[in-house]
């Protein structure tokens, strides 16, 4: 099964999970939703898709990508992955961010965790953080276990 998995990202939380699905999964191809040579979807059996959440939206790149490209999505077999840091309002983040016939279809969707890292980061951004998880240092919450997991549905 071809497959290939698109991904939208801010500061590269989004890529490092990708890559890490394209080690679970066979004949698997990266690809920013920014770049300007996308492969044909056509080419592919599943499209995975994922996006870093920003105050529980996804990225303009992948909303836009989503938009043009719903129709031939639908006819495809459909992963679902967002990188974020509030597990607890997952599904709420998949129905208000993606088209619902593709959540809907998605053979596997998760919030598989997220990286704050202050570094990187403007001082709006820290002080949210701040303000929401107490913390104010490096954060990284990526799980190889949610990541496998999906691998493994989508695979099945």
């Amino acid at each position: 099964m071809k497959t290939l998995i698109l991904y939208a990202t801010k500061y590269g939380a989004a890529k490092e999970i990708a890559e890490r699905i394209a080690k679970l999964v066979p004949e698997s191809t990266t690809c920013d939703v920014k770049s300007d040579s996308i492969p044909p979807i056509s080419d592919y059996d599943c499209i995975i898709i994922g996006s870093s959440l920003y105050a529980g939206t996804i990225r303009k790149e992948a909303k836009a990508f989503l938009s043009a490209n719903t129709d031939a999505l639908k006819t495809k077999r459909i992963g679902l992955f967002l990188a974020g840091m509030s597990p607890a309002e997952e599904s709420s983040y998949f129905e208000t961010n993606f088209p619902p016939d593709l959540v809907e279809n998605a053979i596997a969707k998760s919030l598989v965790g997220g990286v704050f890292d202050p570094q990187k980061s403007g001082v709006f951004e820290r002080m949210i953080m701040k303000a929401v998880t107490k913390q104010s240092g490096y954060i990284n919450t990526i799980s190889d276990e949610r990541i496998e997991k999906f691998a493994e549905t989508l695979l099945n």
